[in-house]
């Protein structure tokens, strides 16, 4: 979901700032938020809390940055050009599914925007999981739920984690360069720049 279907990797990153400086933490922050694109938030708050020791839980983090991950995407309502109308196209021919390292109220509020959950017909998020992305785990539970064999299903990424995830599935994965270079994706099935390009691999 993130940085595929919400340009919310941005997003995620200023909540997480905001709530780092509101702490009291934002001028000695000993990690990088870009080492955590396409993991779970709890890992991020896991390694902050182990670093810093900070005088709140980790779920009370998780809670703060929650909320401020939401109040921004309900207010920029952040789609990517021409998602909405890949979505519809690939859901006339396919069944879809979100599987998502974000927490389930955030997924939730992205599919929201413009009716867009009406077309997936499962939502697998982190606390699904034992193990979150480059692990399996979130896209074999996903296959499961949609009771189709892993070998048969594509999945979209952004995200070099999201990539090793979806190989390791046994999936085959197109990957779109909205967070990282084509060459930091390299791994994956197809590398592409565009929707227009997801759909004419999928739709041809």
């Amino acid at each position: 979901m993130d940085g595929v279907i919400v340009d919310s990797e941005p997003r995620h990153e200023r909540a997480f700032l905001d709530v780092v400086r509101e702490i009291g933490y934002g001028e000695r922050l000993a990690l990088r938020f870009a080492d955590y694109v396409g993991r779970s938030d709890r890992e991020l708050w896991a390694d902050f809390v182990a670093a810093h020791k900070p005088p709140y839980t980790l779920e009370r983090l998780l809670a703060m940055k929650r909320e401020r991950t939401l109040e921004i995407i309900r207010r920029e309502r952040p789609l990517f050009k021409g998602l909405p109308e890949l979505v519809q196209a690939l859901g006339a021919r396919f069944s879809l599914a979100v599987a998502s390292g974000s927490e389930r109220l955030v997924v939730e509020e992205v599919l929201r925007i413009d009716g867009l959950g009406r077309f997936f017909t499962v939502v697998v998020t982190a606390a699904d999981v034992p193990r979150g992305k480059p692990a399996p785990d979130i896209f074999l539970r996903t296959a499961a739920l949609l009771e189709v064999e892993p070998a048969a299903c594509w999945v979209i990424e952004d995200s070099k984690a999201g990539v090793a995830a979806a190989l390791a599935a046994g999936m085959r994965v197109i990957a779109i360069t909205n967070t990282y270079p084509a060459e930091a994706l390299a791994n994956a099935t197809r590398v592409v720049r565009t929707y227009d390009e997801i759909g004419r691999l999928l739709l041809a």
